[in-house]
């Protein structure tokens, strides 16, 4: 069994690419593909990580080289990219690199925003899918909670992710930067879901005026409901999403986030309008379709790397303590596989010393050698003296299993006792 990662995120594609291999969460396209990965030979357990900053592909194999090659075309065909630019774009991982990604990925080093906290959240749902359908077992599900402990203890060790930035905060501090202040300024908010969610508590924090829609008005009920019972002052009102075509001509700032498979804003909706607008697109796929219009600025996730960079001195100073924790947790990981290694072996054992114990005590006893009735004591007795005897032995399995280069050693002996019968 190996561990291996392809991965496509803000780092090595852009958004336009990005978009197209973006797989929604319970969507029965991504629940095909996780079915299509796992019945393939070469793979035995798969989750797929999709947010809008990245696609990861975390998969349990036996043969890294067929596995790429089947992912990769299996890939080109659901996308409709290329195998040459699939395969030009993407990073991928190994075994222990392939750990340390993943760990650093669920401690938020490797996010566009470095110490933000919904990247373990959204990583807790796409394992709980996968396992929910079958399609991750027990080598992922090792490794995906191990990389939740090494997140908790980024996050308890260091100040990476206090205060921490979000893409929805840079969206709006970046429409305070061109607007000056906030305070009074109509934005209209398009979704209900988390990234959502985040923009309209930033928004109500710097005094702005949320007029907020969603398809299924009910959710924005529910959010609605849930800002006035936090802050009773804030101003915030629900619209009919029908009205989506009036308020963006009405509003000066706009922010959407919905998971729509396809564009909900498209230049025929867009008139004029006495005020300059500025539209957030915080969805990948975006939710604004290419508008070209004299007065609106349309800015994408892409474009608010400048503001999350200039946010992040704090969490690039705790960067090297993060990633040094994450190293100790990548080499504490491996050790702890390769003593599940030995835990069979050292149990053979131990059974196979006290199956012999028995026989030859009942012999003992059948012969006369020893009485009857000092069976049990002497059994006892018999046990003792095993385990004494085999202490320093299974410490000495267990030491040379938490040595990679030993591990040849160690494969010869369980031969060896397999060839002896003692296995």
């Amino acid at each position: 069994m190996e561990y291996y990662i392809l991965s496509y995120t803000h780092k090595n594609t852009d958004l336009s690419l990005r978009e197209k291999l973006v797989f929604e969460i319970r969507n029965q396209h991504t629940k095909d593909f996780l079915f299509a990965l796992v019945e393939n030979k070469f793979i035995q357990e798969a989750v797929i990580l999709s947010t809008c900053n990245r696609i990861e592909f975390i998969l349990s194999v036996n043969n890294i080289p067929k596995t790429e090659e089947f992912l990769l075309a299996k890939l080109s065909d659901y996308s409709k990219i290329t195998l040459e630019e699939l395969k030009k774009t993407a990073d991928s991982y190994e075994n222990i690199s392939a750990i340390h990604h993943l760990f650093s990925v669920a401690s938020s080093l490797d996010s566009l925003v470095v110490g933000e906290t919904q990247i373990s959240g959204q990583l807790k749902s796409a394992f709980r899918f996968s396992y929910d359908l079958g399609c991750c077992g027990l080598a992922l599900s090792r490794a995906i909670h191990f990389a939740f402990r090494c997140a908790a203890s980024v996050r308890n060790s260091t100040d990476i992710s206090k205060n921490s930035v979000s893409v929805a905060s840079a969206a709006v501090a970046k429409a305070k930067v061109i607007l000056k202040d906030l305070k009074g300024i109509q934005a209209l908010v398009i979704g209900a879901g988390e990234m959502s969610t985040l923009c309209v508590k930033h928004l109500i924090n710097n005094g702005a005026e949320i007029i907020l829609i969603n398809r299924e008005i009910k959710n924005a009920y529910f959010l609605c409901e849930e800002i006035m019972h936090i802050n009773p002052q804030a101003k915030i009102r629900v619209e009919s999403f029908k009205e989506l075509g009036n308020l963006i001509n009405k509003v000066p700032l706009l922010f959407t986030a919905t998971g729509a498979p396809h564009s909900i804003i498209t230049q025929d909706m867009v008139e004029d309008f006495s005020q300059k607008r500025f539209w957030f697109d915080l969805a990948v796929p975006r939710d604004i379709d290419g508008i070209i219009q004299e007065g609106i600025s349309v800015f994408s996730i892409d474009d608010l790397e400048d503001i999350v960079k200039e946010n992040l001195a704090l969490r690039e100073r705790q960067a090297d303590i993060a990633y040094a924790i994450i190293g100790k947790f990548t080499q504490q990981f491996f050790a702890w596989l390769q003593s599940l290694n030995v835990e069979p072996l050292i149990k053979a054992i131990r059974q196979q010393a006290k199956e012999s114990a028995q026989k030859e005590l009942a012999r003992g006893i059948a012969k006369g050698f020893l009485p009857k009735e000092y069976e049990k004591n002497i059994e006892k007795t018999l046990h003792n003296a095993f385990n004494t005897f085999l202490h320093n032995f299974t410490v000495g399995l267990k030491t040379i299993a938490n040595t990679p280069k030993e591990m040849g050693s160690l494969k010869r002996l369980d031969f060896f006792l397999v060839e002896s019968k003692i296995l």
